[in-house]
């Protein structure tokens, strides 16, 4: 059965291009990404890898740890590392896990069942800090990923967890919300005062304070 949203995010222990190491211990209490590659030495995703690692400070304010997966080895993610940072001008700065068994691959869903038993589909991620698999992301090898669209959905999944609100379309860091139907009128004028209803079930109210 393929993992779905809610459900739990399997432990491993693997080998990465720096060592060895183990999921859940790595993950701590905090935020995580793990994202998948089809191999190593591949175009499209060098440019994710190098991407990622721009975008290290921005994890880092989320309170997110990143980890990229294939299955190639920890030797070939190491060579891979010197060419990421050569042409992406940002060497690789979070863990490239070495799935050669397929052991993660196969816990997560991620051998592309068109392509072959060893290529892993493109997939994305997002796991709370109790575990559970908040967003799923699976893109074609022809098209890269939007990481600055993952770190909104963090953003989105961290607001919503913390307050009754979820986002609307396109929604931005920083732009107002919308009241869940679980909040009743009595309630929302209590969390959100001021909030504005454009419809009983439509209501919004600015971006509230994170603790």
């Amino acid at each position: 059965m393929a993992l779905q949203l809610g459900d739990i995010a399997p432990d491993f222990a693997a080998r990465t291009a720096d060592g060895e190491i183990s999921f859940y211990e790595w993950l701590g209490d905090s935020w995580g990404v793990l994202f998948s590659h089809p191999a190593d030495f591949t175009p499209v995703c060098t440019t994710e890898l190098g991407a990622v690692a721009s975008l290290s400070d921005e994890f880092a304010q989320r309170s997110t740890k990143v980890a990229a997966v294939s299955v190639d080895s920890a030797e070939d993610h190491r060579t891979w590392a010197d060419d990421i940072a050569e042409t992406q001008g940002h060497a690789v700065n979070f863990p490239m896990i070495a799935d050669e068994d397929r052991k993660v691959s196969e816990l997560y869903g991620m051998i592309h069942p068109h392509a072959s038993d060893t290529a892993t589909v493109r997939s994305v991620f997002v796991i709370g800090p109790d575990k559970r698999i908040k967003l799923t992301l699976t893109y074609p090898a022809s098209t890269g990923r939007n990481f600055a669209e993952i770190l909104r959905v963090i953003d989105s999944l961290q607001l919503t967890a913390e307050h009754k609100v979820a986002t609307p379309a396109n929604w931005q860091s920083g732009e107002d919300v919308i009241i869940t139907p679980a909040v009743n009128d009595a309630d929302a004028a209590e969390r959100f005062p001021g909030y504005r209803a454009v419809k009983p079930y439509l209501r919004y109210t600015p971006q509230p304070a994170r603790s």
